[in-house]
């Protein structure tokens, strides 16, 4: 097996959603040699908390909390400053919470991971999901500029939609879920990209799920995107 450099491995996201802290590190573990992140979702958080987190961090894992905090300010700040502590590498925000509330999600991450001694962690504001084929078209823009407002340090969009949020915010880094290499079925993503699309759109973090965890090969599936990531930065 090739080794992959860390700079590929940094930009996959491998998504963990399952509801066992066991299966999950398992998983992560198998997975490690071609993934530098992973994603603790809704289904794993809600089954072992933060634990998640840590575990995950201590095995050496960035860590993208993907809770897509919405509710009053003080509320998600609150909640972002404990999980910035436990050692979040991300942190997802709805964006159609406004920036008020996202910049006290990203200072109350910022503040939990200082508080803790760690590097500072970037929070995401959540612009359209990738689920979402039927999204107005000035919806994008709108939630760009609350992200840049509200101090994200980026955004998570679909891979069509990287450019023209750049275009808004040039400093803003993109997380793109919905990546399947070619031919494999979209499930419930309506709007998916191949590696190479999403990398040739603007991406900097592809978030990468059951095109490699359902895969009947796994390790070949994910040597395959990091293949077709290495070829296209």
């Amino acid at each position: 097996m090739a080794e992959i450099p860390d700079e590929v491995r940094n930009r996959l996201a491998l998504v963990l959603d399952v509801d066992d802290l066991v299966e999950a590190t398992r998983l992560a573990t198998e997975l490690q040699p071609w993934f530098g992140v992973v994603k603790v979702g809704l289904e794993l958080f809600s089954a072992a908390g933060p634990d998640a987190v840590v575990a995950l961090a201590d095995l050496g894992f960035g860590v993208f909390v993907d809770l897509k905090l919405c509710d009053i300010p003080t509320t998600v700040g609150r909640a972002a400053r404990v999980l910035g502590g436990l050692g979040a590498t991300y942190l997802t925000m709805h964006a159609f919470g406004g920036p008020v509330m996202l910049r006290a999600g990203a200072d109350g991450l910022a503040e939990g991971a200082t508080g803790a001694g760690l590097e500072r962690p970037t929070a995401l504001a959540v612009t359209i999901l990738t689920s979402d084929a039927g999204a107005p078209p000035h919806v994008l823009g709108s939630r760009v500029r609350a992200a840049i407002e509200g101090h994200c340090g980026g955004i998570v969009c679909a891979a069509a939609d990287v450019a023209e949020a750049k275009r808004l915010g040039p400093r803003l880094w993109a997380a793109v879920p919905g990546i399947r290499l070619p031919g494999a079925d979209t499930d419930d993503q309506a709007r998916a990209a191949t590696p190479e699309a999403a990398i040739a759109h603007g991406a900097d973090l592809l978030v990468i799920g059951r095109t490699v965890t359902r895969a009947d090969d796994r390790a070949q599936a994910a040597a395959a995107v990091a293949a077709a990531i290495t070829a296209a930065v």
